[in-house]
């Protein structure tokens, strides 16, 4: 049986480009070496695409990739039957690619770009296809789908950047007369908390509307929900399956960028410390949204259980998530019995199930 031959797909243009680092660079040191053929193609900051041919996957998160001395550049064509392309002087080698692992988060990562291209070239590749990542991608759109499912979430309210110089004051009043402080502001369009900011009265209002701006022309503002953070991971096409339940305690105002790969203050807890029937309402729901948005492959849900009441709260979800070393996607699936190396083989699978 041949090796399946998986490119890597790491970095990215997105405000995301180091979590990608650390997550590919965990994947990397984890997919067995001996089964599939790996091709790590890195996207920097700029947008070039370059083969990474070193084996010392360290070098990602600090940059140095870039600077290896045997990469060359790359590219994946749209051309049916060329795989990956990479670029020696005048020659142009061809690499056959089966299965694309895009361990890309944020914007062109997850938003369904990358996928359309994948597509178009006929290549496998891991997690939601197109539609499913669009839409998954924009709180927005994926708040329309939630309710048209029935699944619980947090009331919320869409703001335009555009109407932010011209109708600034009116806008906060809407809100404020919409939903009592604290009220959480978020783009609509990125993840890993890039850009979110909890807002306790009206000044810290404005201002996080306008830090939201810079990411995204689509703002996101939510209603506080007390309770705890609760996290599933959920994988499979046609009958997908939920891990355990997650917990996690930020040690800070709310779960943020810095809280989650900066800093030391949160703390994760597996399982959940919720009652099991509670546990079981949100695996459930988990599946539910993960099948109303039309994924496969791969997603991380995520959800609030209220301190009073234990009432089950649709927050986000995202179909690429962290695989960082401290991620909560494979150390849930960890805890339900499939190691991480297992895990990578798994979705591999899933992709070309999907393919065919």
């Amino acid at each position: 049986m041949k090796k399946l031959s998986v490119c890597i797909l790491f970095g990215g243009m997105s405000p995301e480009h180091e979590v990608s680092l650390r997550s590919a660079e965990s994947v990397l040191n984890h997919i067995d070496k001996e089964k599939y053929n790996v091709f790590p193609v890195g996207i920097t900051k700029k947008g070039t695409w370059i083969l990474f041919t070193g084996d010392d996957y360290s070098m990602l998160p600090s940059g140095e990739w870039e600077q290896y001395e045997g990469n060359r550049q790359a590219a994946i064509s749209p051309v049916r039957g060329q795989g990956l392309l990479s670029f020696e002087g005048d020659c142009v080698v061809r690499e056959r690619i089966d299965v694309v692992f895009p361990v890309l988060h944020g914007e062109n990562g997850e938003d369904g770009a990358i996928q359309g291209l994948l597509q178009l070239a006929g290549i496998a590749y891991v997690g939601p296809h197109i539609a499913a990542s669009a839409v998954s991608m924009d709180k927005t759109l994926t708040k329309l789908v939630m309710d048209q499912a029935n699944i619980p979430q947090a009331a919320w309210h869409l703001v335009r950047s555009g109407d932010l110089e011209l109708r600034m004051e009116r806008i906060l009043d809407t809100l404020e007369g919409k939903f009592s402080y604290p009220m959480f502001v978020k783009p609509a369009g990125t993840g890993s908390s890039v850009g979110v900011s909890k807002a306790r009265d009206r000044e810290d209002l404005q201002s996080a509307l306008i830090a939201a701006a810079v990411y995204d022309s689509k703002i996101l503002v939510e209603e506080f929900i007390d309770g705890r953070e609760i996290e599933v991971a959920v994988m499979g096409n046609d009958s997908p399956v939920a891990s355990v339940c997650g917990e996690i305690d930020s040690g800070a105002e709310f779960y943020d960028y810095e809280a989650k790969y900066i800093t030391d203050t949160s703390t994760a807890y597996v399982p959940a410390r919720i009652d099991d029937m509670v546990a079981e309402q949100v695996r459930e729901l988990a599946v539910k949204a993960y099948t109303a948005l039309g994924c496969q492959g791969l997603s991380r849900v995520d959800f609030f259980v209220t301190y009073e009441g234990d009432k089950v709260v649709f927050n986000e979800i995202n179909t690429l998530p962290g695989f960082t070393s401290i991620s909560m996607y494979p150390k849930l699936f960890a805890a339900s019995g499939i190691p991480y190396d297992q895990l990578i083989d798994n979705l591999l699978e899933l992709a070309v199930e999907a393919a065919k």
